[in-house]
C-alpha cells in the first residue's frame, strides 16, 4: 500500500545526503568535505578531505598546517592533506574504475587545482551544495573545457 506521507528523494539530493555522510569520514582537522563520482546513476567512486593513505591522519597531528593555527585559506602550500574531489578521481584509478562521462557531486565547489583534475579525468558535470573559495578563474576553466557546473539548492519542505 502506498505511503502518501513518503517522499522519495530526487537523484540528486540522494547522491548529496550520501556525500554528506562520506564526509563524515573525513580525517581533517578543518573541514569536513566529501566527493562521489557518479555514472548512470550508479556510485563508482567517493572520496573525502584528509591525508594521504600512510600517513597519520590530521586530527592525530599528520599535516602540521592543519594543527596549526594558519587562518582559513592560508598557508594551503604547506598542507598534506588531499581534497575530496582529488580522492575520488584516485581512488577510482587505484581501483581501475573508468571515470570519463561521469558526474561528480561534492559538498563543496572545487578549487582551481581540483578543477583541473576534473577536467583531465574527463568528468562531465560538477554538482556542488556550498561555495568556498570558488573562483572566476575555476568557473571559467570548467566552462571553457565543457564541464557543466551547477550548484545544488536544497528544496524547503
Amino acid at each position: 500500500m502506498p505511503d502518501a506521507k513518503r517522499v522519495r528523494p530526487d537523484w540528486d539530493t540522494y547522491f548529496m545526503d550520501i556525500a554528506h555522510t562520506v564526509a563524515r569520514r573525513s580525517n581533517c582537522c578543518r573541514r569536513q568535505v566529501a566527493a562521489l563520482i557518479v555514472s548512470e546513476q550508479r556510485i563508482i567512486s567517493t572520496g573525502y578531505n584528509g591525508t594521504p593513505r600512510g600517513v597519520k591522519n590530521c586530527m592525530e597531528g599528520g599535516c602540521p598546517r592543519c594543527a596549526g593555527d594558519a587562518a582559513s585559506g592560508a598557508h594551503l602550500g604547506e598542507c598534506l592533506c588531499s581534497h575530496a574531489e582529488e580522492n575520488a578521481i584516485v581512488q577510482a584509478a587505484y581501483h581501475g574504475i573508468a571515470v570519463r562521462g561521469g558526474t561528480l557531486y561534492s559538498t563543496i565547489s572545487p578549487c582551481l587545482l581540483c578543477a583541473k583534475m576534473i577536467i583531465n579525468a574527463g568528468l562531465r558535470e560538477v554538482v556542488y551544495e556550498d561555495e568556498y573559495h570558488f573562483s572566476a578563474q575555476t568557473r571559467a576553466l570548467l566552462r571553457t573545457a565543457g564541464v557543466k557546473c551547477r550548484r545544488f539548492r536544497r528544496k524547503s519542505g
